[in-house]
This record gives structure tokens, C-alpha cells and sequence, in this order.
């Protein structure tokens, strides 16, 4: 099974007003959350392999069922350290996947692919819109800065949140409220935008309205039919 586990499938690029989120309908948007990986910056674990590892190999290390690779990732989101995450993977999924999975954090950075396409425009238009415009991003506390230190547009955030170090994680609705608190914004003037569906259902479950993201001129395009005063792609 390659992807992670517990993901659902959820409409693309749709505002999703579920559950606690079912108040929020007709709201204003006025604060926008954005995951990180795949959302504002690209993630690519493969690219951290290639230097040592073939086509085969990583296609394998990304069969969750075999490699354990996407439940290790999911450890250091919710705190754990990357010994601890390679001593599951030995104990639970054996050789070659620690060997594989060590390596892999060894060279994290590499799997960090730049902005993902118009991201960094958004934000700004939002920001020019009046906005706030924060991140909520699962991501291990030993390998965030890479991301951190390697897109200077993410300090262009107005508050940023990340699960590794507060040990919660997406898709708990804790993570939701604890964020709104650190940003001292409503859920129901919020709009929460994240590449994998489930996350998407957590996010309605803490009564943020939220939208699984594909590309950014859905996004775009989704929250100009909402009512927000951003430029339109020509």
C-alpha cells in the first residue's frame, strides 16, 4: 500500500463544511491554515533515495505494508526521533527498510523539492487581501528546519504550528484547537487547506471549514467563489 495510512478519499479543491463545521456555512473566510508538505512546499521522498537506491527499491520502501515507511513518518510527526522511528521500522519491517529509512532522514533535505507552483503568490495575495494566513503542518521537530530554513517565503506566515515538538498530530482535532488558540482566531472565519483527505475530516470535526488541496488554481478559484478579494488567474 503506498500513501498513508487511515486516508480517505474527499472531493478535490471543494470547501468542505461536515460535522462541527456545518455552523460555519455562510461565514466569511478570514483566516486561511495551510498544511505544509505538497500544500505550500513539495515533498518528495524519493528524491532523498536516488543517489543510493534504484527504481525498485523506493517503489518497495513506499509500500507502507511492507517498509512500515509512511507509519515510521507518521511517529516523528507525533514526536517521535528518528532513532526511535528506525528502531520501530527494524523491530516491526526488518532489512532492508531501517537501513532505507535511516538513510532517508539522513537525507531529508534532499526530498524537500522547493515552493509548490503559485504558493508563494497566494499567500502574498492574501496577505495584500487582509488576511491572516498561518501553517499547521505535521512534521518531525529533528527535520523541520530543513523546510524552515530552506523556503524563506514560509516565514511570511503570521504564526506557524508544528505537531513533533507539542507531540499531537493531524488528524486529531486537538491540533485544530490548539492551533486556533496559538492564533487566537475563530473557527468559524477559518478555512483550513490540506493535500490528504483525512486530514480534511479532522479539520471539520474541530469546526474549521477545510478543503483538500490539488493544485492551486482550484484553491484559488475556491476561495474567490467563497467571497475572497484575491486576483482571479487570467
Amino acid at each position: 500500500m503506498k500513501g498513508w495510512p487511515g486516508e480517505v478519499q474527499i472531493e478535490a479543491d471543494v470547501i468542505q463544511a461536515e460535522q462541527e463545521a456545518a455552523q460555519c456555512q455562510g461565514q466569511p473566510i478570514e483566516q486561511v491554515i495551510f498544511d505544509f508538505g505538497n500544500v505550500l512546499i513539495r515533498w518528495q521522498p524519493e528524491m532523498a533515495m536516488v543517489a543510493r537506491y534504484g527504481r525498485k527499491s523506493i517503489e518497495a520502501m513506499l509500500d507502507d505494508s511492507r517498509s512500515g515507511f509512511y507509519r515510521a513518518n507518521d511517529m516523528m510527526d507525533g514526536g517521535a526521533t528518528c532513532a526511535q522511528a528506525r528502531d520501530w521500522v527494524a523491530a516491526n519491517c526488518g532489512s532492508p527498510w531501517d537501513a532505507m529509512f535511516a538513510y532517508y532522514c539522513d537525507h531529508f533535505v534532499d526530498s524537500l523539492a522547493g515552493p509548490v507552483p503559485g504558493a508563494r503568490m497566494l499567500v502574498e495575495d492574501l496577505k495584500a487581501a487582509g488576511l491572516g494566513v498561518w501553517g499547521l503542518t505535521n512534521w518531525g521537530a529533528e527535520l523541520f528546519h530543513h523546510a524552515w530554513d530552506g523556503d524563506s517565503f514560509l516565514h511570511r506566515l503570521d504564526g506557524v504550528v508544528v505537531s513533533g515538538p507539542i507531540h499531537m498530530r493531524k488528524p486529531d482535532p486537538a491540533i485544530y484547537r490548539y492551533a486556533l488558540d496559538q492564533f487566537g482566531i475563530q473557527a468559524g472565519r477559518t478555512l483550513f487547506v490540506d493535500d490528504k483527505g483525512m486530514n480534511v475530516v479532522g479539520a471539520n470535526k474541530a469546526g474549521i471549514r477545510s478543503l483538500r488541496f490539488s493544485n492551486p488554481y482550484g484553491l484559488r478559484t475556491a476561495l474567490i467563489e467563497a467571497g475572497v478579494n484575491i486576483p482571479q488567474v487570467q
